[in-house]
């Protein structure tokens, strides 16, 4: 008789069992683990998608489906690529870059202009420096020529040469006349600045194409 009271005691009815279980589950580790709407939205979702690929219960519509997805696909990258073309880095980053050993992010139009101020005030060493940096930096604005990094100023004129073949000399000159004022500290002079000055000038007006043959100044 003990034994059955106990048991009695220890065993719940049907109803205090359930009331049980729901304060079990109430409490909040199991409320954490209860799926949200967002966790059975994209379940759906992926149950939807990779259903595009099975046959079950799909018939012909699945593989209809999964190949209009790739054909939008598809579709969507030629109109990017068409729209914008090859990936390039924006000019302003390239301007950014160092040039000829200095970081200098002014534009052609700008050394051109100091340039053409330190010429008036009969700097032409640092004329034709500037002079020489606003040649490259407008084959590189223009996207002409994509000089490596630490690129030398020959280096500079040789790939621009590829562009233009009719000024390969005259280019030449102009990297040697950069060379002699900025690293064998050989003074130059308004000559000099003048050949260079117009090497920019006539490069800067012709298309770069094998059929470009510039005249060379007297």
């Amino acid at each position: 008789m003990n034994l059955l009271f106990a048991t009695d005691v220890l065993v719940p009815d049907g109803d205090e069992a359930r009331e049980r279980a729901q304060d079990e589950l109430s409490r909040a580790e199991y409320q954490a683990a209860t799926p949200t709407w967002f966790d059975r939205l994209a379940a759906d979702v992926a149950e939807w998608f990779f259903g595009l690929f099975r046959g079950d219960g799909a018939g012909a519509v699945a593989p209809v489906a999964v190949t209009i997805i790739v054909i939008i696909i598809v579709a969507a990258l030629l109109v990017a690529l068409a729209i914008w073309g090859r990936p390039r880095a924006s000019r302003s980053v390239r301007r950014r870059a160092e040039l000829l050993g200095e970081q200098d992010d002014r534009t052609a139009a700008q050394l051109r202009a100091e340039a053409e101020r330190r010429a008036k005030a009969h700097d032409w060493d640092g004329a034709v420096v500037l002079r020489f940096r606003a040649l490259a930096r407008s084959l590189i604005e223009r996207d002409v020529i994509e000089p490596a990094p630490g690129a030398t100023a020959q280096a500079i004129a040789r790939e621009a040469s590829v562009a233009f073949p009719g000024f390969g000399d005259r280019l030449h000159s102009a990297a040697t006349a950069f060379d002699a004022v900025r690293y064998l500290d050989r003074p130059s002079d308004a000559t000099a600045y003048r050949v260079l000055a117009e090497t920019d000038d006539d490069v800067r007006a012709t298309t770069p194409t094998d059929a470009a043959t510039p005249a060379v100044p007297a």
